[in-house]
């Protein structure tokens, strides 16, 4: 390649803005990255790298691909309202649902993570080992470690996937958790949480 066409080439790659080159490399990418890689890669400071990732998200809202973040990672995804038709696209329609008890188990999951199947078990009050294999299979949970103690149970975390599939970017857009109403022992007289 000569002189003029490396410099016609990277003449051409700053000439895209920050955003459209994060949205590049998030497009390419086979998994979700971390800011400090992509601050590698485009060899700018992670703070330019926030600011880009933010003008991106915003430019985003309006077409069909999204910005996820989980466990301080980023990925592009497809926007949740297009579930459906990605979906129908895919031929996903009948592998999609869960059942109850999964859904109670990935939610238990999700507001307490990590936590170990032992503490689930407590939670639910039934055995979640069949739940378990189900959302591990799915790819919406995972092993994220082991707990510090007797035996060191296996902790698990939600995936990026878990976020796709209930259309969150993050995991802080969850909706918060109710606290379930009580009694009070003096009066009988429910008390909200």
């Amino acid at each position: 390649m000569s002189e003029l066409e490396q410099t016609d080439g990277q003449n051409s790659e700053t000439e895209l803005s920050l955003a459209a080159q994060l949205e590049a490399i998030l497009f390419v990418a086979a998994e979700a990255v971390t800011p400090a890689q992509l601050a590698a890669a485009l060899d700018v400071a992670p703070s330019v790298i926030e600011r880009g990732l933010n003008e991106l998200d915003a430019s985003l809202q309006t077409r069909g691909l999204r910005l996820q973040r989980h466990g301080g990672r980023v990925q592009l995804t497809t926007a949740p309202q297009l579930a459906g038709l990605i979906e129908r696209f895919l031929g996903l329609e009948a592998t999609s649902h869960l059942s109850r008890a999964a859904l109670e188990t990935l939610a238990i999951i999700a507001y307490q993570q990590p936590i170990t199947r032992p503490q689930i078990d407590a939670i639910r009050g039934v055995n979640s080992d069949s739940m378990l294999k189900s959302l591990l299979s799915k790819g919406l949970i995972l092993e994220s470690g082991r707990a510090e103690g007797p035996g060191r149970p296996i902790l698990y975390s939600t995936t990026p996937e878990f976020l796709q599939h209930f259309g969150l970017n993050s995991i802080l857009e969850m909706p918060p958790l109710a606290r379930p109403e009580e009694e009070s022992p003096e009066t009988g007289e429910l008390l909200k949480g």
